[in-house]
């Protein structure tokens, strides 16, 4: 067969379906390349993770003899089988991430939040998918995908594999703070990491002990190195916004806000989010108040 893939969202992240779906191609011996127009292919994929909300979809294909879509962008669809699910993906489509492993460890989350689709697509349990092994193989950093790894049984053990991988460990889509004990903690002062990330995403949790708590066990020194998610736009006031975010740099994390459907989002929540995620004008303009969107540096009370 002759095969062809289309990334239908442009960012920063290689499309790990795409990967594995060219590793067991190629394991069949097929023929596989990114889409071209002017060539005929026996069937195509197109991959697309974001709705028309945050992207736009992909080329219109006609020199296929079958196109077959999927992922979350076009909504609610089957599983890659189980043959695909679980082969060594295929990175070298992907050379310009070359030294970086992706993958899931875990899958799902108890956790059922309004604005995010794990729940609904993965499953109310986490549970364990894979070993390392399945799709890290010596690269010196992983990209860990897992929406909420300490929720499942298995994590400790997990933690474990990161750790003994002694490779640069991304826990991309956050920790769950909730669920910090003396004993996955230990097990993550193991792990080489550059940053562990949190997030505060409901401004009616009062989530600050669960910080505390992690602060006493932890040997990450830096607040750098100490991040935390703050979800606004999304049933929150822009006081309860400033409110989490000053708490937490009150109590030594680095917060990073992300604003919920951005483009419908008030002047002042964006002005937020440049204020906070620029870090030479957060670490520099200590109050909001003061910051004048645009200057670099913020404004009277900077330094």
């Amino acid at each position: 067969m002759n095969v062809s893939l289309v990334e239908v969202d442009s960012h920063r992240w290689p499309n790990l379906c795409l990967m594995k779906l060219s590793a067991y191609h190629k394991k069949r011996g097929d023929h596989v390349e990114w889409w071209k127009p002017d060539i005929w292919y026996d069937r195509v994929y197109m991959s697309r993770v974001f709705d028309d909300t945050y992207s736009r979809d992909g080329p219109n294909i006609v020199n296929a003899g079958e196109v077959i879509r999927g992922g979350t962008g076009y909504g609610p669809g089957p599983n890659l089988p189980d043959e695909i699910e679980h082969i060594y993906p295929d990175y070298s489509i992907y050379p310009q991430f070359s030294g970086t492993a992706y993958g899931f460890l875990s899958r799902g989350c108890p956790r059922c939040c309004g604005f995010c689709l794990v729940s609904g697509k993965e499953g109310k349990q986490s549970v364990k998918v894979a070993d390392l092994s399945e799709f890290w193989d010596g690269q010196k950093e992983i990209k860990l995908m897992d929406a909420n790894l300490l929720a499942c049984p298995d994590h400790e053990n997990l933690i474990l594999q990161l750790a003994e991988s002694r490779a640069w460990v991304d826990f991309s889509q956050g920790l769950d703070v909730r669920l910090i004990t003396p004993d996955n903690v230990a097990l993550l002062n193991r792990v080489r990491t550059k940053a562990i990330h949190f997030a505060w995403d409901n401004p009616n949790e009062d989530l600050t002990g669960y910080f505390r708590r992690f602060l006493e066990l932890t040997n990450l020194k830096s607040s750098y190195r100490r991040r935390v998610y703050v979800l606004t736009n999304y049933s929150s006031t822009h006081e309860q916004d400033l409110y989490r975010v000053e708490t937490l740099r009150g109590m030594g994390f680095d917060p990073y806000v992300m604003v919920y459907d951005r483009p419908n989002a008030p002047p002042v929540t964006r002005q937020l989010q440049r204020w906070v995620n620029n870090k030479r004008i957060f670490n520099t303009v200590e109050n909001f108040a003061d910051y004048i969107p645009g200057r670099i540096g913020g404004g009277k009370s900077a330094k």
